[in-house]
């Protein structure tokens, strides 16, 4: 038998009445994916997608307007309450007291969801984000990275199997972004289902074991991330000539060709029509030496922008 998902959502709507004279406003249109259990998953698309929508629906702040949502095996509207204790928000503001200390914090969290004082695992979470020696100072005077750390642990204090973590690292500096993914790692090796949304594509890629792509209130896909990255047709390689362009060469498996400098020059071709050996041979026919080659395999952010790009093609009227 198969392992049920994490969260399953079929046929997801949201629609936003329009005020004034302004029409209603589509957020999510028939949106429909699973999340498999003890993956982490990602969730991108563009400002405006709709993934912020998905997200507070998950949450309970949004009501859904049709179409159906489990959380680990709950509908969220017949089983509201095992739906909610199954999954802890990590939002993108920064939303606890400053004059409580963090142990407050997660203190107060753990009695809102009615754990009892006994079975409260403030201090332990505290070491888990490693903020034990902050544990009663004041949350104003946590820096950026610990109090997004905090929020983490907020977010754990009922030990939910599914945690969502919305643009977690955005205004967060490169060595914080690092700690705070090493954190989200051992999380997800202790077995809880991570479902994450950001705008660094690198960081999808590198984190993620599947990705869905939503863009206008639809998917648009969602794969293991290696398929996704590897759905792009196109490679590119720079060449350092013997001489100064003239004239760029020319062959129709090209996609592109550009000077970067006056004896550097980036093609950009369909790896399904030639390999790297022959747009090397196709330069060099036309008279070319090349002294030096490099080469960059398609990333995330180049599938992104492909995938979004032709679903706004077709979206746009003839």
């Amino acid at each position: 038998m198969s392992t049920p998902a994490a969260i399953s959502i079929r046929d997801l709507a949201k629609t936003y009445a329009g005020s004034g004279n302004a029409p209603p406003k589509h957020a999510l249109k028939g949106v429909t994916f699973d999340v498999p259990q003890g993956e982490v998953f990602g969730l991108l698309g563009p400002n405006g997608a709709g993934k912020s929508t998905l997200i507070n629906i998950l949450a309970g702040l949004v009501t859904k307007t049709s179409g159906k949502v489990d959380i680990w095996g709950h509908d969220i509207d017949r089983d509201r309450r095992n739906a909610k204790a199954s999954i802890g928000i990590v939002p993108q503001e920064i939303v606890f007291d400053p004059f409580f200390t963090p142990f407050e914090v997660l203190d107060i969290q753990s009695g809102l969801y009615g754990i009892p004082k006994a079975l409260r695992r403030s201090d332990e979470l505290l070491r888990a984000v490693h903020l034990d020696d902050k544990r009663d100072a004041y949350a104003r005077s946590l820096s950026g990275g610990m109090k997004r750390r905090l929020l983490i642990a907020k977010a754990m204090v009922h030990s939910p199997p599914i945690l969502v973590l919305d643009e977690p690292t955005a205004g967060v500096d490169v060595e914080l972004r690092r700690q705070l993914w090493e954190l989200v790692g051992e999380l997800n090796r202790e077995g809880v289902t991570v479902v994450l949304t950001t705008h660094y594509l690198e960081e999808a890629e590198e984190l993620c074991d599947r990705i869905a792509i939503i863009n206008h209130g639809q998917l648009i896909t969602n794969k293991p991330t290696r398929e996704l990255v590897e759905m792009t047709r196109e490679k590119i390689v720079v060449l350092t000539l013997d001489r100064a362009i003239d004239q760029l060469p020319y062959h129709p498996a090209f996609v592109k060709s550009a000077k970067r400098d006056e004896r550097t020059l980036e093609i950009t071709y369909d790896k399904d029509k030639v390999n790297a050996g022959q747009v090397l041979a196709l330069v060099q026919d036309q008279g070319f030496l090349i002294e030096d080659v490099t080469t960059r395999e398609a990333d995330l952010e180049d599938v992104f922008v492909q995938l979004t790009s032709k679903q706004a093609a077709k979206a746009s009227p003839a």
